[in-house]
């Protein structure tokens, strides 16, 4: 199997250097040669609790150096998810297979909008990862991966990818019910990534204080009374339990959003707090709370040149 992951950061690195452990032909398509060219030379380093190692999938800026794939896995931001599509054509062939493993609401539908939903496998990992350096991350914490088809179908090809991940120590599963799996860990990042990047606090520290407490309650309460009307059924019973239960577990990790504020980087608060807020508008559902969240972290993100000065 050729599997091309699209998007050296943490994610992407974490997924290129395990599946690389594999038997299977693995290359990472970066948009940026010089990247490329670095991590081809140096490889993957990661850093994890029973110590450090490292990895050399194949990198490259190219399409063209890589002929037609059978998986591509999508690990870059939301919002360059139309960009990296238009990238990896060249990679398409009758039986391809895309696997989004990203965070928020809309990539699916943006990846069948431009090469068919029956390509397109969602996905959710709770595998942890920070990015520290260019092709350096730190393996912070293991979680399962769950895929799924939107149609519900278990294809063949499917299956394939998840003994794949399991053979190099991802635990995989699949599921009929991805919609689900995707608006459950929408709620859980509603509830935590925004507030953080806001706050700058750690995901533990939410719910120590009652501000962050009652606005995380808000934000979540806000997400499920729209998952509950759209009749998507999430796969907790008590959301706010959940995302209560999230930051206990993961009280020290720095969000994603808060990682990319802290490096002065977009945001994917348009993919997350802003799904809840368009829906909100749409469904005539109030959400004051996230579009509360929403026009913060788009101010912090305008500021960015200003405090630069």
């Amino acid at each position: 199997m050729k599997i091309v992951v699209v998007g050296p950061g943490a994610m992407g690195c974490l997924f290129a250097a395990y599946l690389a452990k594999s038997k299977e032909e693995i290359w990472l398509l970066d948009k940026s040669k010089e990247r490329a060219a670095k991590i081809n030379e140096c490889g993957i380093s990661l850093e994890e609790e029973s110590g450090s190692w490292q990895s050399k999938p194949k990198a490259t800026a190219n399409p063209q150096d890589i002929g037609k794939a059978d998986l591509i896995l999508i690990c870059v931001k939301s919002f360059h998810t139309k960009v990296a599509i238009e990238q990896i054509k060249p990679l398409l062939g009758q039986e391809t297979k895309i696997l989004t493993l990203q965070n928020g609401i809309g990539n699916v539908e943006i990846i069948s909008e431009l090469t068919g939903e029956e390509r397109v496998v969602a996905g959710v990992t709770n595998e942890g990862a920070t990015l520290m350096d260019i092709g350096k991350i730190r393996h912070a914490g293991r979680g399962e991966t769950i895929i799924g088809a939107i149609d519900g179908k278990t294809p063949v090809q499917m299956r394939a990818i998840r003994e794949v991940f399991n053979k190099v120590g991802f635990e995989c599963k699949m599921s009929r019910d991805i919609k689900s799996l995707l608006w459950s860990k929408l709620i859980i990042n509603v509830g935590i990534n925004a507030l953080s990047a806001i706050t700058r606090l750690p995901n533990g520290k939410l719910i120590e204080y009652e501000g962050t407490r009652r606005i995380l309650r808000d934000a979540v309460t806000e997400a499920a009374r729209i998952a509950k009307r759209k009749r998507i059924k999430l796969i907790f019973d008590d959301p706010l339990a959940k995302v209560e239960a999230v930051c206990e577990g993961t009280q020290g990790n720095l969000s994603s959003m808060l990682q990319d504020v802290l490096r002065k980087k977009h945001t994917e608060v348009d993919f997350i707090n802003g799904v809840i807020v368009r829906l909100g508008q749409e469904l005539g559902i109030a959400v004051p709370t996230n579009k509360f969240l929403l026009d913060l972290v788009k101010t912090i993100e305008s500021s960015y040149a200003q405090s630069a000065q």
